[in-house]
């Protein structure tokens, strides 16, 4: 059965009809630091279609690791992407902070499905992002217009909040297949004294 196919019997289930557009993906990595930062994590990468956003947003000596579950993904990844600045990593997102120092990266971008996870998988990996982040680091996603008012996804959005002090909902790029919004979270818990979170707390959410 397509993909295509898989989408239209089960839109619930399946993480896209396609790709991330190019046109997200730029949504995604604009303006959420990368062109100062010194480490980018990218979770799932797939095909490569967010990481070609990323890369030409980076500095010289800045670095790339991409992590991808699925081995076939990531062997591709590694042969497409032989910038000395990427690193291609086979793993899980929930076992981020086994492959990056918890405090180093700058930046994450995740094109993870979230809707398709167990409440139990989004918050572990959530809590890693919130880990390897730094205190000013950045956290951008994701989420797919048609599963927005699903258990999972409103789920997902307490999770989000959970973990960061301040979360921001970003474009709606309805070109993407399916449409999708961007979401952009700072302030990870995890690098935050008790007074930060006690006077960012309530975060800021801009619709």
């Amino acid at each position: 059965m397509s993909i295509i196919a898989q989408f239209l019997r089960h839109p619930l289930r399946t993480g896209a009809v396609a790709a991330s557009s190019a046109r997200l993906a730029r949504a995604m990595t604009e303006d959420i630091g990368i062109e100062t930062a010194s480490l980018i994590v990218e979770l799932g990468p797939g095909t490569g279609a967010i990481t070609d956003a990323i890369l030409p947003r980076m500095g010289p000596k800045a670095r790339l690791v991409l992590v991808e579950l699925n081995p076939a993904l990531a062997a591709r990844m590694a042969a497409r992407y032989p910038d000395p600045r990427v690193q291609v990593v086979q793993g899980s997102a929930a076992d981020l902070v086994e492959l990056v120092a918890p405090g180093t990266v700058d930046v994450v971008v995740s094109g993870l499905p979230w809707t398709v996870m167990p409440g139990a998988v989004q918050g572990r990996i959530l809590r890693a992002v919130d880990e390897v982040l730094r205190p000013d680091g950045r956290f951008t996603t994701f989420a797919y217009l048609h599963a927005a008012r699903t258990p999972l996804a409103r789920q997902f959005l307490e999770q989000l909040a959970g973990q960061f002090g301040s979360q921001e909902r970003g474009a709606t790029v309805w070109s993407n297949l399916p449409p999708a919004r961007v979401l952009r979270a700072a302030q990870p818990r995890a690098r935050q004294t008790p007074l930060d979170i006690g006077s960012g707390g309530s975060g800021s959410k801009r619709q």
